[in-house]
């Protein structure tokens, strides 16, 4: 039941917290008003038995041919039973109206707002002791259980030969009145329910007490305790100072005595005290030497063994730094494939709104996006009506996504973690995939020299880490770079460090073991030039510049018809542990991705093209094989079947971390090489090529 002054069994209200403790006589008061509820049951159950019912609750739902056939006997039953019999069936509602009315305003009087008080059930007691008699037929409030007041004109007094719809208003009532003596059995099980928690938060109360009261009276026995010492030490006090008294008076007679003595002394030894002032002036000064010497010996082995300490600690800092980068790498994978949009450029029709569209992070706005959606309108195809066909959407997902606004640093701070796992020891490869003029190259190398807002991955990463290796040679590690730049152009490697007569000569570069049964590949004939700062690096990528091969095609006045690799070999030395790790970077700027075009007029310049853009495509579709062979643990990777993925098979590996950004052009017009690319390191993405391990000695 749900009312206001009741909730249900088993609930304790903010009405029933814990109260200061009762005593006995209150508990008494609050009984009164539970044995008026115990009254108002056996009103109840005397009025459900003097009903004498000749019909169970099974029959009342039977129809009303039923319901007669069924009252035959009971009329037979009514004309047997005496006077007083009659007298009860043909007036019903007189003393049970009064008695439902009195039972109704005990009910209300209980469910009225309770008012808490110094005591725990004090406001279930007020609540029943200030109930007021209700009316004979008070209106029923919403949300009660009782009957439902019938609206209308009230039926009149039925005469006595009505016996089955005297019958019919007895069971109306009487299924009333089991309502309402379910209700106060509910109600009184709340209330005794209540009442026990009382009583058991009164229990623990007088247990606190008694607690409390053990407590004071050891707090007491302590007092007096701390009064006994005190007086103890104010005897000992006194004594004290009648001693100090006596002290003082034997220390100034010895006073008088010493200031004599002095005066005899000073005239007797003054040449002594010079001498003596004079030895103790050069003693001290001796015992302050030997002093500071022996200081400074202990501070300078406590100085060598913390260095020491602090050396094996910082190196095995240094262990689990890498140990935990690494493992914050592989958690993001070890082929990761980033996005980026290059902007609209000058002169470039701006794409139609919702061309392309850069959805929130995971994590909302303020979480850097990771997917991309590209619409596409195909105006070959038409419905029926010929309306143009509708937009269709294609979502991709990769690890990070850069729109048209992203910065040069933006995307830089994306793989300094991955940079600095080459310097770790693990090997590492960054490629920049896409079609023609979708910013490859700038975003390898960069825009114009001079600018450092512009600088692209290949500065900045060198940078990286000439200044961490800088800051490691402190901690007894020692670092050596060396650098080289190639293009492979139509399956031929070419040196783009070549100078003078070796330029031009890039036919002689072959891909060769560095030794018998090494494992490492070197490019012949290829300059391999030590770097130990930026300019050297800055001067390496200007004349790589000038020689890579670029050619005009349809997408871009100059684009470049070749891929160029840039490698680091990184190689470190902790000499005082005998410790040795090396491991290549290469930062791979790929050629244009785009399709060749079926229809097009080949002339004597378009031939070139061709076989260009034969072998990109080739190359290309060699390398997703290889991503592809590794991701489902091939036994046989297909490296040779291009110059690209041999010369970088100890960088794609299982012992490799691999990062790929795919290029694309905000253009509607290159929406179809856009999709292809996005296709393409969507596959890549999916992959997985195992856990990276350092290269270590």
């Amino acid at each position: 039941m749900r009312g206001r002054g009741f909730r249900a069994p088993g609930t304790l209200s903010a009405d029933f917290a814990p109260r200061p403790v009762r005593t006995t006589e209150d508990m008494q008061s609050q009984r009164p008003p539970l044995l008026e509820v115990k009254r108002n049951l056996d009103l109840k159950t005397a009025l459900v038995k003097s009903s004498r019912l000749p019909l169970s609750g099974s029959r009342l739902k039977r129809g009303p041919d039923q319901m007669e056939d069924a009252l035959e006997p009971a009329k037979k039953r009514t004309r047997g039973m005496g006077a007083v019999t009659k007298v009860d069936t043909s007036h019903p509602r007189g003393p049970l109206l009064s008695t439902v009315s009195q039972t109704q305003g005990h009910t209300a009087a209980q469910k009225g707002p309770k008012k808490t008080g110094p005591r725990g059930c004090s406001a279930v007691g007020t609540v029943l002791r200030n109930q007021k008699p209700a009316p004979a037929a008070p209106a029923q409030k919403p949300g009660t259980s009782a009957a439902p007041v019938v609206v209308g004109k009230k039926p009149g007094k039925r005469p006595a030969w009505d016996l089955k719809g005297q019958l019919c208003d007895l069971n109306e009532e009487l299924k009333r009145y089991r309502e309402k003596t379910q209700t106060l059995d509910r109600e009184n099980q709340g209330l005794r329910e209540q009442l026990r928690e009382v009583q058991g938060q009164a229990t623990t109360l007088g247990t606190e007490r008694d607690t409390l009261k053990g407590e004071l009276a050891s707090v007491r026995t302590q007092a007096e305790q701390g009064q006994q010492k005190l007086g103890t030490l104010s005897a000992r006090v006194l004594e004290l100072e009648e001693c100090l008294g006596t002290k003082e008076s034997l220390l100034q007679e010895l006073q008088e005595e010493r200031l004599q003595l002095q005066e005899e002394r000073s005239t007797l030894s003054t040449q002594l005290e010079e001498l003596e002032r004079r030895f103790q002036a050069s003693e001290a000064a001796l015992s302050s030497s030997q002093a500071e010497v022996v200081c400074l010996r202990e501070k300078t082995a406590a100085q060598v063994t913390l260095l020491a300490e602090q050396g094996d600690r910082l190196h095995g800092l240094e262990m689990e730094r890498r140990r935990l980068h690494n493992q914050l790498q592989e958690l993001k994978g070890n082929i990761r494939v980033f996005c980026r949009v290059r902007p609209v450029l000058a002169g470039e029709l701006t794409p139609s709104p919702g061309f392309l569209v850069f959805p929130p992070g995971p994590a909302g706005p303020s979480d850097p996006p990771t997917r991309l959606s590209l619409s596409r309108s195909d105006d070959r195809r038409s419905t029926l009506t010929g309306a143009p066909a509708p937009t269709t959407r294609h979502d991709f997902s990769f690890d990070r996504v850069f729109p048209p606004g992203s910065k040069q640093e933006e995307v830089f701070e994306e793989i300094s973690m991955l940079v600095q796992s080459a310097l770790d020891g693990y090997p590492v490869c960054i490629f920049a995939y896409g079609q023609t003029g979708s910013g490859k190259t700038f975003t390898m190398e960069g825009g114009p020299r001079g600018d450092p807002q512009l600088e692209g991955l290949i500065p900045r990463a060198m940078r990286h880490l000439f200044s961490v290796a800088q800051e490691m040679s402190g901690q007894g590690w020692t670092y050596s770079f060396v650098a080289s730049y190639v293009e492979i152009y139509n399956e031929t490697v070419r040196d783009l460090l070549a100078t003078g007569t070796r330029k031009g000569q890039g036919g002689e570069c072959e891909i060769r073991r560095a030794g018998p049964g090494s494992e490492e590949l070197t490019v012949t004939n290829a300059r391999y030039v030590p770097v130990s700062c930026e300019r050297e690096v800055e001067a390496l990528l200007h004349l790589a510049h000038q020689n890579r091969a670029v050619a005009r095609t349809a997408q871009n006045e100059r684009s470049s018809r070749s891929h160029s690799v840039f490698q680091l070999q990184i190689s470190g030395e902790h000499a005082a542990r005998g410790l040795q790790c090396g491991a290549p970077l290469n930062l791979v700027d790929l050629a244009g991705s785009e399709r060749l075009d079926p229809g097009l007029a080949l002339g004597p310049g378009e031939r070139d093209r061709l076989r260009e853009t034969q072998a990109i495509n080739s190359s290309l579709s060699t390398l997703g094989l290889v991503i592809m062979a590794l991701s489902n643990k091939e036994s046989h990777v297909p490296y040779r079947n291009s110059k690209l993925t041999y010369l970088l098979q100890n960088s794609l590996g299982g012992s490799a971390k691999m990062l790929m950004f795919v290029n694309i052009s905000p253009l509607e017009e290159n929406v179809s090489e856009s999709l292809n690319s996005l296709r393409f390191a969507s596959k890549v993405n999916q992959c997985v090529i195992g856990t990276a391990q350092a290269n270590k000695k």
